[in-house]
């Protein structure tokens, strides 16, 4: 099950309640959403985000993604920056990738694309840019106000790990978990296909660009790999990667489940 949020000019925005946690409680509706960048919203769509109450805009991306495409906040929400990614270097300009042929032969070619994006997974997982911002996602989610959207640009890698992370802790299966994950891939198909057209435009081979304009499940199965790599389990992945206390995953449950 996912739900029916998404609008024209932001497609991957889903309320990430609804969902069934192990123990029957469900995660609730119209407190935390994820979405896609802010940027490109049209009036219309735009009103109709704002009537969602929120009150937290967590951006996820990098200083220049940010500069370049700054999101549209609605009144009475608070802004904040989480960056993921700071500046390693999967962070780097996917601009580049669309415009220059040689340069995306060379990066994307071969199997790169699927190696960059395995890559940009294991990343989320241990980098220390990376745990800072996401234990400062759960705490938000757990004690700041709502609603609250976090997003990345295209809502779907850094989102979907956050996300991930989230419905993990509040018990929702892993099965559902994917199918979380993997649905970002027809909410985002109109902007995949505009990506194709650019950088076939500029006479980039647009399979090239295929693995890191979808989502795939080998994705996300592999930072759940480096999990279990890095730290053991999940459950040490929360303590000593995000340090987050027992209390605070304690409080985040008793805010986001019902029933």
């Amino acid at each position: 099950m996912t739900n029916d949020s998404a609008l024209a000019t932001l497609p991957n925005l889903r309320d990430l309640g609804g969902y069934r946690a192990a123990d029957g409680a469900a995660v609730r509706r119209g407190l935390l959403y994820r979405a896609d960048a802010l940027a490109r919203v049209d009036d219309g769509d735009f009103a109709a985000l704002s009537r969602l109450g929120l009150r937290q805009v967590l951006d996820l991306r990098t200083a220049h993604e940010r500069t370049a495409e700054p999101d549209r906040v609605p009144d009475g929400a608070e802004y904040a920056v989480l960056d993921v990614q700071g500046n390693h270097s999967t962070g780097g300009d996917l601009e580049r990738l669309l415009t220059d042929p040689r340069a995306a032969a060379e990066a994307l070619g071969g199997g790169g694309a699927a190696a960059f994006m395995l890559e940009v997974n294991r990343v989320l997982v241990t980098e220390p840019d990376a745990n800072a911002a996401y234990s400062e996602l759960v705490r938000r989610a757990a004690t700041g106000p709502t609603a609250a959207v976090f997003h990345c640009t295209a809502g779907k890698d850094r989102t979907g790990w956050g996300a991930a992370l989230l419905l993990t802790l509040l018990g929702v299966d892993r099965e559902t978990v994917f199918e979380d994950y993997l649905a970002s891939n027809p909410r985002m198909d109109r902007l995949r296909r505009a990506m194709r057209r650019q950088a076939e435009r500029n006479g980039v081979d647009g399979d090239l660009l295929e693995p890191i304009i979808q989502v795939r499940e080998e994705y996300l199965a592999e930072a759940f790999a480096e999990v279990e790599r890095a730290y053991g389990t999940f459950d040490a992945y929360v303590s000593k990667g995000l340090k987050l206390a027992p209390d605070l995953v304690s409080t985040l449950r008793e805010r986001m489940l019902e029933g």
